[in-house]
Formats: C-alpha cells, structure tokens, sequence
C-alpha cells in the first residue's frame, strides 16, 4: 500500500468535499459588513480600510475575471474565491492531522500497517471535516473577506513546518524554513493573524535540533518565538517604514528634494546592508545568521505587496482609505492610527480622571513642498490606573454594562480583581469560550448576544443538558426552537476532541505543546491583545478561527483515542475502520446535518438589494450621508461594481471627519460630479480645526448659515477664543441658533421640489444644532448645505443615528430608505405627535415600482443583520401605508397591503418582527380587513407569549429577572393589541389578548411590584 498515493488522494478528496460544500452554500451576491469595500476596492484596485489587504484584494481581482464582463457576477465569483481558499485550507489540514498522527503510530523507516493506515487516513478525514463545518470557519467560507485566504496561509505554514521537521537531517531541508517565511510575508498582505503561528514553529525547530529539551531551553525558545513575532510585527511591518517616513522628512525638509527620495535612499541602503550582510555570512560559514537574514529578505519580499496600496493611493481612486501616498500618510495607515490605541499591561478604568497631558510624537503630513506638523500625539495622565485595565471605556453604555458584569456601584473604583472578574467572565467567557462552544456544543440561535440566557448562547436556559443533549425542547421559545441556527452538537465534537488531546499528550508531549502553542496564541493571546469592549456592534468568532483550527487537529486525533481503545475489544484493523466511522458520524456528519441549513446563503439576497433600495430612495445626483458599514459598504458595492445609480454622491459620516476624505469628496466619483465644498484644504488639514467648541455669545434669533460659516473658517484671531492650553487660539461655535435662506424658485427650477408641493417652501429654514462641538465634518456638511443651492438632493439613509441630522430632524422626510431634507414649513402637529414626516408620492413610487426585497419571503435561511432589515421593511411598508391613508388614497394602500403580504416573510424573526406586524395589523383594520389584521394579531401574540413565558420559567429558576427590554416590549405591545382590538371591535380578540397579558403580568409581578 502506497501511503503517500493515499494520503495525497484522500486530502484532496476533502478539499473536494469542502470546496464543494462552501459554493453551493456561498452568498450569491455582495454580504454584509466589509465584503462590499472588499468586493468594490478589489474590481478596482482601490484601498480599503487601515491596514490594508492588497494581496487580498489582488487575489480576488483575479476571481472577478471569471464573470467574463457580467457585472452582477462578479460578487459571486470574488466568494467562489473565498471558498476555494477555505477548500485548501481544508486540505492542508488534513495533511497536518496525518502527519503528527503518523509521527506517533509509525517509527522511522518503519512499514504503515493497513490499521496505522486505516487510523492515520481516517484521523485526517475526521479532522479536517469537522472543521469544514464548524461554524464561525464555514461562515467566512462562504463571503468575499479575508480571513479565509488568511486561514489558509496560517494552514499552510504550520503544515509546511512539519514537512521540514520531516526531512529536517535531510541537505537543503531549510528551505522550507525559507519557504514558510516568504507565506509570512505575502501574508501580511491579506491579514496579521497568520504570525501568531511563529511560537508554535519555534518549538517545532527546537524539539527538532535537541536530543533532550531542557527547562531552561524551553523558556528560551518561548522568548525567542515571541521575539521573532515581535519584531516581525513591530521591527520589520511598522520601523522598516517608520525610518523610511524619517529619511523622507530629512531629506524633503532639510535638504529640501522630493518627496519620496529619502523613502528611496533608505531602500538602497537597506538593500545594500541586506547583502553584505548576506555575503559575510556565507563567506564566514554563519548558518544561523544566513538563515535569519535570507528569512528577513523573504518577509520583506512578502511584504511589498503593500506597494499597491502607495501606487493605487497616488491614482486617488474613488474609495481611497487615509490617502496613503507619502511616506507617514502610509505608516499612519499601517498603525491604524484611525482606530486609537488600547491599553493593555497599564491604563485607567472607565472613572479614572484625566488630570494631565503629555504630548509624544509630532505628527506630520504632506503639505506643497515639504512636510508639516500636524500637531502632536497626546496621552493623557490619569489619576488613578491600574495594572490589566479591562474596563476602560468611558462611553456610557460600557460603564452600565461593567457595572452589571462585575456588581460595582457608582462610588466603587475598579480594582485589579474586578478587570480580572471582566476579563474571565465576559472577554473570555463570553467573547472566546462561547464561540468555541458555538463550533464543537451546539448553540441556541445566533442572534446577537451580549450575555443574555437566550441570545446567541450554547446553552438553553431551563433545561440545557436536556436541551442539548436529548433534544428536549420542552419550553423553549420559538426565537430557539424556530431559528436555523438551533445546532446541537450533543457535546459530541467537544469529547471528541478532548478525547485527541488528551491521548496525544499521553503519546507525544512536545506534539501535543505545539499544537497547544498553536490554540493558545491564535485564541486566548487575541483575548488579551484585543481587550475587547463590551456591545460590539458584531459577533467577533472569526478572529479566533485559527485557535478552532488547531481544535480541529485533536478532534482528527480523536480517531487514533478510540481505536486503541476498541483495540482491546476487535482486531487492530476492525478497530482503525470503527472508530473512523463512530468519528464521522460524532463530528463532521453530526455538524454538517446541524449547520447546512443556517450556513446556506444561496438564496438570499439583503445585502444587495438592500443597497439598491438605499440609493432607489434618492432622486437623480443626490448627496445621500450614510454611517455604519452596512449602511454604506453595500452601496459601494453597488455603485462601483454593478454601476447601479452612479450618480448619487455617497458621503459616510464617520470618515468625513477626515482631511483625506473631503479633499475624496471635492472630487468627480463615476457620474457624480464634486460636492459644493468651498473650504480649502489648509482649513481642514489634520490637525486644524479638528475640534471647535461651542460658546454661547447670547446672539440674538437665528443666524444666517453662511455667517456661522464664515466665523468657523476665520483666520482672524478676533473670532477665535483662547484654547484651554493658551498657546493658541481656535475657531468656535458663537450659536447653535441656525438659518439657511431658501430662493424658492431656484429650488423649483432644480427640481428640489415638485410642482405640486411648491407652495409649501418656506423663505427659509431654522433649526437648533444639536451638540456642544462641530467636527470637521459637520463644517463640511454646513458648507455643503450653505453653497448647495438646493441644487442637489439632500438624504440622509433611515439608519443614521439622529444626533448626526445636526438638528435638521424636522425638515427630513422619510422615502424609502433615506430621508429627504426639504425646505417645507415644519409640521407642528407631527412633530408634537412625534411621528415621521413622509413624502408618500416617493414611497409609494420607491414601494411599488423600484424597491426590491432581498427574497426575504422565500430564503431557505437569513443571518441575523439580514433578519433585522425585516423591520426595515415592515417600516416601509407600514409608513407607506400610513401615508396614503392620511391623504385618503385606499385603493393604493390596499395595493401596498398586497405587494407586503406578497414579499414579506410569515416567520417572525425575533420579538422586532412582531412589531411590523402589529402596525401592520393596525393598518389592515383601517382597510375594514379585519380578518387578515386578526390573524396577524393573534400570530403575533402568541410569539410574544412563547417567549415572555420562557423568560418567565428562567426568572423563576434564577429568582431573578431576565429578559429585559424584550420583556417590556413584549408586555407593552401585548396591551397595545388588546387595546387595538377593543378599539376596532373585536371584543373576543381584545378579551384573549387581555387575559394572555394578565396572566404573563402575574409572572413578572414580584420583579415590578410596583404594577
């Protein structure tokens, strides 16, 4: 038996099997989150987000050529791209578990027997397809990211470590050391987490050149494993370019040539001590040092793939992250100095007073002829810190939420064991460990959780054991029972590899600490290095795919557990062929069959259609502001890969605070032509006015905008104050009182306004900005308003925070997806009632003949961010038919009620999706429909109770309350349809719905007893 020829088969076979797997469960079209900066950023090689993926984006570049032109093809192929990776990934897995399997089972020059055989093969198919269908690897499989084609370089140097252990005696075996190091380098160009590998490949080169591993050797080799990562991630990725930035300063400023000449220079004389360096190693027979030095060359080599970044920056293409075109523009960009820093060893906690600071570094950027100070970086001192500071984030809602986790109360300060208490219970326990038993337990669903008994956990409330082990689904809600994401794994893959680990240490202890390495660094060393805050605005698992790897390998090793115990009982063969069966079914087919279903995307389409509804909602060359990633990624998406409504002129409001990005914005983007931004860019730069402060001056009534502008963009000292610092003085905010002039038949002539609604323009329009400081940003957006002329549509997506509309909230109507700014007289009647304004023609147009919907009704699964644009939807629909009601136009209401009922799912997708219901219900009995607004009533009322009832069985248990808001929204919406049903007469609906209440009201009561 040739074991090779069968290994060689079997591995690609998996990769078949995976690959596979991953296209026919892939996204057809754009996802949520980054994928659509990456899909737009790849198919023109543009610049995404700090610090930059370039060989990613290359890579990919090369899938979109297989759509042969098809603009709509090309998302998908650019996820083909992702799944072919995570296929290979698949493979060199398997090739990993074979290889330390064999290390145990077969002596050197030793036959493998067909149980060896049969044991080996099978604890590599185990293995390798137990993390082909685990969660959080399986669900970057199937989109355009890179963590895919990042997992497969991480796969690929640990297995190409273990083929130089193999021949390690052999001549030339180190060029597979040289090998792994160029991967390290190109890897750098798709993601960082792939270093985190280089402890694990220390030890492996230790155990290897030592007859015995001594204490002292060991702890050598930990240091000079984290030292070699550290100067690979500090050394070479950032000072390399940090001197380079440095000469470059020199030789612009102070001998006054080009920018970029000093980057030159250091590059020459890099090279040339880089080969003499080289030269004197070989000539004086320094193997180590040759090694060191041809492996600093090849990450270097790896590493240049970033000269895209540089090239594609000096094109200024349209997405253009930071405008790394010079030498500290990039460096900046590679520090990722736009995200802040962390503390990690020392640092305040959240109540820590800011008594002092101190200024660092001076930070420069490009000016005309040479580089400028922008300013410098500041630290602020604090008068109490404390060692491993876990809870530091002054925001609001993380206070609240240390508060809950640890039990402080307001007058108590952190202590060293409370950030421990946080660190173990919530950046471990519930950021690390929860995902880990998401991919080899089983989980409830996966919506987002935040500590919730019920939200994204593993276990499931009352009955957890039950629940996961005997499927006993006995009062769980259907936000559980009903969800796609309801896996239960039943512990299986969990002992399974255990099982693995626990034998490979019995049977290999340096193997075994490798691989131990290996899950540590690229899990719980993330843990401490993210120091993660509370609330993310996503689930995080996919930063610790690369520790479920290595998991992976132990569940392989699984196999090889349970053969030698059958061994006792049948023949060593018999053995091997039953315990990779009994492995099979405990792991890759168990998780397969659990998680096809909430893993297959193929017939889902959110995220794109969604972006084609946000920019269907603006009228022809509109300004549409936007701030999240998915509220704009997937617009980018759009526009600059399928050239759907190029010209509209996205502006995201949470880079505009940004010099790099308004001088973007003052710029033609495909049809959309400059925005009217009349600053200069010296009145912008970094480092001028950043920050400007409100100070009331007690101006009488509103001011003219154009006025506010002009102060803001003053250089004379006599509208500045003195700053807080006394060394100079700034730009401020004089009143928050505003005006802006309206000529009413330049807006008619614009088409701003139609011909129907002109006789509600106003002479002007006033309102009250609304914080106590303007950014850059907002002064960007106040020129825009003031030199826009109406010109230009104004919009603002539905799901931008309000704080951002700067005051204008009641001139902002709602179309779709995006709210128009019109200069209509305010409506005081809706604004007392609180209720949206709506420009019905537009949403009834946008509902009927432009939206598009996802194919949200019929999707075999929707993740949760597509689940929760269901309530988008619902809003639409509902507002839409609100609005044509008001002004009295049944029949297209009635039309609108069809075309919900035709699109929209009938699953409730969380307690969320009962709402839209609801108003919908409301809706239909003002249509005299009362059939169809009873049976979503009732629908909706008993989801609500499923669940109120379960939370209630959890309070019980615990003798505490859970749910929280879901339960007081539960309870508020109950009575609402109560009274709702009273009110269109439905008495028997209105009595059932009143008893459903009362009776969850008594179960919650001795949690409010005050009702």
């Amino acid at each position: 038996m040739n074991y090779s020829k069968i290994n060689n088969i079997t591995g690609w076979l998996c990769f078949a099997i995976a690959t596979l797997t991953y296209i026919l469960t892939l996204e057809p079209s754009v996802s949520f989150w980054d994928c659509g900066e990456f899909i737009a950023s790849a198919f023109k090689m543009q610049v995404v987000h700090q610090p930059g993926a370039p060989l990613f984006l290359m890579i990919q570049r090369f899938f979109s050529l297989m759509a042969f032109g098809d603009p709509a093809k090309i998302a998908y192929f650019m996820n083909v791209g992702s799944a072919i990776a995570s296929g290979a990934t698949i493979l060199f897995l398997f090739w990993t578990i074979t290889a330390l399997a064999k290390k145990v089972l077969v002596k050197e020059n030793e036959e493998v027997t067909k149980s060896n055989l049969i044991s080996i093969i099978g604890a590599g198919a185990v293995g390798a397809l137990a993390y082909t269908f685990s969660d959080s690897f399986w669900f970057s499989a199937v989109e355009s990211e890179v963590y895919a084609l990042s997992s497969l370089f991480t796969a690929i140097v640990f297995w190409a470590i273990l083929k130089w252990e193999a021949v390690a005696d052999e001549p030339r075996a180190d060029r597979w050391l040289l090998f792994i190091a160029y991967i390290m380098g190109l890897s750098i160009g798709i993601h960082l987490l792939n270093l985190l590998t280089i402890p694990a490949i220390a030890f492996v080169y230790y155990f290897k050149k030592t007859n015995k591993a001594t204490t002292s050797g060991i702890f050598k080799t930990a240091v000079v494993g984290v030292l070699i990562l550290a100067v690979i991630q500090y050394g070479i990725i950032q000072y390399l370019v940090s001197f380079g930035a440095y000469f470059d300063l020199f030789f612009v400023n102070t001998l006054g040539m080009g920018f970029g000449s000093g980057v030159i220079f250091f590059a020459i004389l890099l090279i040339t001590a880089m080969v003499l360096a080289i030269r004197y190693s070989i000539k004086h027979q320094k193997k180590i040092l040759n090694l060191a030095l041809l492996s600093t060359v090849l990450i270097i080599f790896g590493y240049g793939s970033f000269a895209m970044i540089i090239i594609r920056a000096k094109a200024d293409p349209n997405l253009n992250n930071s405008d790394p075109d010079n030498a500290f523009s990039f460096l900046g960009y590679l520090n990722r100095e736009q995200y802040g820093d962390r503390p990690l060893l020392f640092g305040p906690n959240y109540n820590s007073q800011a008594v002092n600071y101190k200024e660092g570094k001076t930070l420069y950027r490009k000016g005309a002829e040479k580089y400028e100070e922008a300013g410098k970086k500041t630290d602020y001192e604090y008068d109490k810190t404390t060692p491993f500071p876990r809870m530091y984030s002054d925001d609001a809602r993380h206070i609240g939420y240390y508060k809950d986790m640890v039990g402080l109360d307001d007058t108590q300060f952190p202590t060293l064991f409370d950030n421990i208490v946080f660190f173990f219970k919530y950046q471990t326990g519930q950021m690390y460990m929860r995902y880990f038993f998401w991919n080899f337990v089983g989980r409830q669903n996966d919506d987002q959780g935040q500590g919730s008994l019920y939200e994204g956990q593993w276990l499931s409330g009352i009955k957890p054991i039950d629940a996961l082990l005997l499927g006993d689904q006995t009062n769980l809600p259907p936000s559980i029972v009903d969800s796609n994401a309801y896996n239960r794994f039943f512990f299986l893959p969990l002992i399974l590899g255990l099982l693995g680990a626990i034998w490979h240490f019995k049977r290999n202890q340096k193997d075994a600490g490798i691989v131990t390495l290996l899950f540590f660094f690229t899990g719980m060393a993330i843990v401490l290095y993210l120091n993660q805050k509370p609330m993310e605005p996503r689930e995080r698992d996919y930063a610790y795919a690369g520790s479920f790897y290595a998991f992976a390998i132990w569940i392989g090793l699984g196999v090889l557990a349970i053969r030698e115990w059958l061994s006792k009982k049948i023949n060593p063969a018999n053995a091997a062929i039953g315990a990779t069966v009994i492995s099979l079914f405990a792991a890759p087919v168990l998780m397969a069959a659990q998680g096809w279903d909430d893993h297959d995307r193929s017939t889902k389409l959110v995220p794109h259609d969604i972006a084609v509804d946000y920019l269907q909602s603006c009228a022809p060359n509109a300004i549409l502001f936007t701030y999240g990633d998915n509220d704009t990624y997937p617009l980018w998406y759009a526009q600059e890969v399928e050239n759907i409504r190029p010209d509209i002129r996205l502006v995201n409001l949470s880079l505009f605070d940004t010099d790099w990005y308004i001088n973007g914005m003052k710029r033609k983007q495909n049809e959309s032509e400059p925005l009217p931004i009349s600053m200069n860019e010296s009145q912008y730069v970094q480092g001028v006015r950043d920050v400007m402060y409100y100070q009331d001056m007690k101006v009488a009534g509103p001011v003219e905008l154009s006025t506010i502008l002009g102060i803001l963009l003053s250089d004379n000292d006599d509208d500045k104050l003195s700053s807080s610092q006394g060394d100079k003085k700034m730009n401020f905010l004089p009143t928050k009182n505003f005006k802006l002039t309206i000529n009413r038949e330049d807006v008619i002539k614009n088409g701003g306004v139609s011909i129907t609604d002109s006789a509600k323009i106003v002479p002007s329009i006033e309102w009250t900005y609304n914080k106590n400081y303007l950014t850059k940003g907002n002064l960007a957006l106040l020129d825009i308003l003031v030199h826009n002329d109406w010109k230009r549509p104004v919009y603002f997506a539905s799901t931008v925070p309000s704080e951002q509309y700067i005051g204008l909230d009641k001139y902002l109507y709602n179309e779709g997806l995006a709210l128009h700014l019109m200069p209509f007289k305010a409506d005081t009647s809706a604004a007392a009632e609180n209720a949206e304004l709506l420009n019905t023609p537009a949403l009834y147009n946008n509902v009927m003949n432009k939206f598009v919907w996802g194919n949200v009704k019929n999707a075999t699964y929707l993740d949760t961010q597509s689940a929760d644009d269901i309530s988008i939807f619902s809003n639409v629909f509902n507002n839409t038919i609100s609005g044509l009601l008001k002004e009295g136009r049944t029949e297209d209401a009635k039309k609108v009620v069809n075309r919900y009922f035709e699109v929209m799912p009938e699953k409730f997708y969380g307690m969320r999706s009962t709402m839209g219901a609801y108003f919908m219900a409301e809706n239909l009995y003002i249509l005299n429909d009362p059939k169809r607004a009873n049976a979503l009533m009732e629908k909706s009322a008993a989801y609500i109770q499923k669940e109120l009832t379960y939370l209630a069985d959890v309070s019980k248990s615990k003798n505490s309350f859970t749910g929280g808001q879901n339960v007081q929204l539960g309870m508020m919406f109950l009575a609402r349809m109560a009274k709702t049903a009273e009110t269109y007469k439905q008495p028997a609906l209105s009595q059932k719905l009143s008893n459903q209440y009362g009776a969850l009201e008594a179960r919650f009561s001795q949690y409010f007893p005050q009702q």
